[in-house]
């Protein structure tokens, strides 16, 4: 008889599966989407509409994605997909970046791994061309599973022959202005990696060095001079690299810092900044001291001390860098390892000297010691490097070593080789920032971009202002050559019109002629200028440019060349370490070029970090590669993870915060399920209730449903994604549809006659609500939304209207019932605050079961509003408390309501599980409330 009487409820009926089985079928929808041409179809529903370029940031191409890739990915495709169903018309042309030293590095092991030695550049390149593109190929196959939509089909490739030549015709923009110069200034070096280092590629890590005080002795003449008349008179400096002592070519002081001679029994006299000098006789643990003099900095320029091991004289020179911060407050000056060393040393005549190998090996020059020859300056472990124990010995030996310890300090590392680099005085190429003026006009045009978060404009702008000259030489086989040519002599030769010659050719043979041709054959046909030698004479340049110029030049190899999309950028998004990256360098070869910002608008995310915010590590499982994180969650629970955070900060992850986040989805899944079972039954052509005519709860529904829509769409506006989710839409989810609005309609919508009016009142809220709020999701679980979209449609897995396709919701205004709106919450809350509670302890005394076992008696008078409120919505009380009875009885004695519950009246009918007076025998049913008997026996 149960069974009989269930089978006349109007029960949801749909294919919708309940469990997502993200893993299994979301791979389909990415097929069905590629059969139906989903982005063509996007393209061309947009085209003519509002214009909107997210410029993508090529990944490299050298392993499997990770997190950090899914995070970056999942932010454009879920801005993308909002801009498409708002009509933009918005192509996305995803990018590759694949020349640089990772590649080389690991292809370069792997020649070396099978035994060869004999393998040439080119050789090497061609390796290298296709490692790049296995990982192309994977990365891109890795993006779609992710539910990334793009022009796969015409993606850039910074190693495409066409953007080789766009930015070597960028490169000849930087030449004909006068801004590339060659010159033996130091670098960032890395010796494992043997080559320069661009700024973007230096990482900054604790580091112990050995920190020294070592005296340099005055000259006889210095001494004099400043009326020492102690032999033993030095000047001290500190230091914590000990191993650039043998290029030490000076001392700096400070002009305006005062300096005191102080006589010691332990070392002589020693010169050291006034205000250092308690710290300076801790620091060397000197018993007895005593000022002999005391000096103005201005007082000991141009003065000689000796150099400490090599017979040469270290001039005192003036610099306004010398601070008191530590140390002495007399700077170690080696212009061949630091840049305010080596200005220090151009302003005053030094030699740029820089006594170090390719392998950081002291070299044998006639200076270096015989027993400092051969030495590593390379401290890549716990123990100091060869050099700086030799300095050490040697230092020690002669007494000019005070004192010596362990320093930590945050220190530049190689990003590849994890080892401290050194400052190098090598011969590179660099492009100036300063000539003509780039850097204040980089500075100028950050003013008109918008920067989300607003911190990201210190940051950049810190990198603009602190940079110095680009360091754009690269003494690597796998990039883009600089085409520069060199004489016999070793002299340099390059010209703006000859570069633009060349880019015509590597368009359409690609860089690798740079290593197949000979240099006549590259430049056959090229007017050379009038002052260069005969190409006879003339042997092309091993060095490749710093793959920032490569990804730097995107905006004019892509933008500016592709005659569907537009320059500049609407939008540039990337991590937080792209300030120093691929945001500068776009931002300087567009300053130099084109004299503005390539971009309006630079949104900047966080890393992806460990729950307690520390690093992620492979030994606990959180660095696993993206591919793991989907095959174990399916990608619109790793999208929905991602959307629900803030990306502006560090992302934080584990299996704990993403499973939660599982469970949300669940929520939203089954609430999407619960809608398009309630509509199997359901014409809006033809059952669709009047807006004006609905029920209040829908009304109320509805109304909700309006400041949904706005809350969200302000949201996805700001990109604030973890706000729409998780301020909107989760609540939305939980709260009002399933704690509140679909708990409610169970009675209508089961037990009620099909086309009962109140049951097609909800119904129409219903259609309404879940055309609008799958719209809503479908950026941020696109495969979900889309699942959904397909089976309230045609009641099947797939189909032709595909949501992508479908328009961003707009609030109709007949939605907005604020009045009818704020009854229907004042009468819920009403509920919470004074019902439930009482309920709840009829429960716990076992007095019912469920809320429908019960009933309220609300005693007050209609002078009270909120008794007047529930007057007002009499008939509806029992079914929106959802409660077998709600009594009112209006008494004039007090303002106050009387609020009691108890066991509901009657009995319980088998069908509706409401309480009534009586029950009414049906002829094939049995006895059930007479509600249920008019609907049983006059089924419409």
């Amino acid at each position: 008889m149960v069974q009989d009487l269930k089978d006349t409820l109007n029960l949801p009926q749909t294919n919708f599966p309940m469990r997502g089985n993200l893993v299994e079928r979301e791979p389909l929808r990415i097929d069905h989407w590629k059969k139906i041409g989903l982005y063509e179809k996007i393209q061309a529903k947009n085209s003519g509409g509002k214009s909107f370029i997210l410029h993508d940031g090529p990944p490299f191409t050298n392993g499997d994605l990770h997190l950090g890739h899914a995070l970056n990915k999942t932010l454009k495709d879920t801005i993308l997909r909002y801009k498409w169903m708002s009509g933009y018309d918005a192509p996305y042309i995803p990018g590759w970046d694949s020349h640089g030293l990772p590649i080389e590095h690991k292809v370069s092991r792997e020649l070396q791994n099978s035994g060869r030695t004999d393998y040439t550049p080119l050789e090497v390149r061609k390796a290298c061309a296709k490692f790049a593109d296995k990982y192309r190929i994977i990365q891109s196959e890795q993006f779609e599973r992710l539910g990334v939509t793009a022009d796969w089909a015409n993606e850039y490739w910074t190693i495409h022959p066409e953007y080789e030549a766009a930015e070597l015709e960028t490169f000849a923009n930087f030449v004909e202005q006068g801004l590339v110069y060659r010159s033996k200034k130091p670098v960032y070096w890395s010796i494992p990696c043997a080559t320069a280092l661009a700024e973007a590629e230096i990482e900054y890590k604790d580091h112990t060095s050995i920190s020294v005080f070592v005296k340099l002795r005055l000259s006889d003449e210095a001494r004099t001079q400043l009326n020492l008349p102690d032999e033993d008179s030095s000047i001290l400096i500190w230091t914590t690299t000990p191993w650039t002592l043998p290029a030490n070519l000076a001392v700096s002081v400070h002009p305006k810092i005062d300096y005191s001679a102080i006589k010691t029994t332990e070392h002589g006299t020693l010169i050291v900044a006034t205000a250092l000098i308690e710290s300076v006789v801790t620091e060397c643990k000197i018993e007895t001291h005593e000022i002999v003099a005391t000096y103005l900095g201005a007082q000991l320029e141009k003065l000689n001390a000796h150099h400490p091991f090599i017979d040469r004289p270290s001039p005192l020179l003036l610099a306004d860098y010398v601070t008191t911060d530590s140390g002495t407050g007399c700077v170690h000056t080696a212009p061949g390892h630091g840049l305010d060393d080596y200005i220090t040393g151009i302003n005053n005549g030094l030699e740029v000297y820089c006594p170090l190998d390719d392998e950081g090996c002291y070299v044998d020059d006639g200076q270096v010691p015989a027993e400092l020859v051969g030495l590593s300056v390379l401290d890549a472990g716990k123990k100091p490097s060869d050099a700086n124990l030799g300095v050490l010995r040697i230092t020690a030996t002669n007494g000019s070593l005070i004192s010596k310890k362990k320093f930590v300090h945050s220190y530049p590392h190689c990003w590849r080789s994890k080892t401290p680099v050194v400052f190098r005085a090598m011969d590179q190429w660099f492009i100036a920032l300063d000539k003509n003026g780039d850097r204040d006009r980089a500075l100028e045009s950050l003013k008109d971009v918008n920067f989300i978060p607003n911190w990201g404009e210190n940051r950049i702008r810190a990198a603009v202002e602190n940079r110095p000259d680009w360091c754009i030489s690269r003494q690597r086989t796998w990039g883009v050559p600089i085409p520069a040519f060199y004489d016999e002599d070793g002299g340099a030769y390059m010209d703006a019109d000859v570069i633009r010659a060349i880019s015509k050719k590597v368009a359409v043979a690609g860089t690798d002629l740079w290593f197949e041709k000979t240099t006549a054959e590259i430049l056959d046909g090229i007017p050379l200028p009038s002052d260069w030698p005969s190409v006879e004479k003339l042997s092309c340049g091993n060095d490749t440019l710093d793959v920032w110029i490569d990804s730097g030049s995107s905006h004019r190899a892509v933008l500016q060349k592709r005659s569907n999309l537009k320059w500049p950028a609407d939008l540039y998004l990337e991590g937080s370490d792209q300030h120093r990256g691929w945001f500068q360098s776009s931002l300087w070869t567009s300053v130099i070029v084109d004299k503005a910002a390539p971009y309006k608008n630079l949104l900047t995310h966080g890393f992806i970090v460990k729950e307690d915010g520390t690093k992620l590590s492979k030994s606990d499982g959180a660095a696993r590669p993206l591919n793991e994180w989907i095959e174990g969650y399916g990608a619109d629970i790793v999208r929905l993870w991602i959307c629900s955070q803030d990306y502006r900060g560090d992302v934080p992850v584990s299996d704990k915060i993403v499973k939660n986040v599982a469970n949300n989805y669940r929520n939203l899944r089954n609430t999407l399920r619960f809608q398009i079972g309630n509509l199997h039954d359901f014409n809006p052509a033809t059952d669709a209730v009047p807006l004006e005519q609905l029920n209040a709860l829908d009304k109320w529904a509805l109304n909700e449903l309006a400041q949904l829509v706005r809350k969200v769409t302000e949201a996805y506006d700001l990109y604030e994604f973890h706000r729409a989710f998780k301020d909107f839409i989760d609540p939305f989810v939980a709260n009002t549809l399933s704690a509140t609005y679909h708990d409610v309609l169970k009675d209508r919508l089961y037990t009620r006659s099909p086309s009962d009016p109140l049951r097609r009142s909800s119904q129409t809220a219903i259609h309404i609500i879940f055309s609008v709020f799958t719209r809503l999701i479908a950026p941020l679980v696109p495969f979900t939304a889309d699942e959904a979209w397909s089976y309230a449609q045609n009641n099947s897995d797939f189909g032709e209207q595909v949501i992508a396709l479908a328009d961003w919701p707009e609030v109709d205004p007949a939605w907005d019932d604020a009045e009818t709106a704020s009854d229907i919450s004042a009468l819920r809350s009403f509920l919470s605050t004074q019902v439930n509670e009482r309920l709840e302890g009829l429960r716990q005394q076992k007095v019912i079961g469920q809320s429908l076992d019960a009933k309220v008696v609300i005693t007050g008078s209609s002078t009270n509003p909120e008794f007047a409120r529930l007057q007002k919505y009499t008939n509806d009380l029992p079914e929106l408390f959802i409660l077998s009875q709600v009594t009112l009885i209006e008494s004039s004695e007090s303002s106050e309501l009387n609020v009691k519950v108890a066991h509901a009246d009657g009995v319980r009918c088998p069908r509706s599980w409401r309480w009534v007076p009586e029950l009414v025998e049906t002829e094939n049913w049995g006895a059930v409330s007479p509600r249920c008997a008019e609907i049983l026996n006059h089924p419409s």
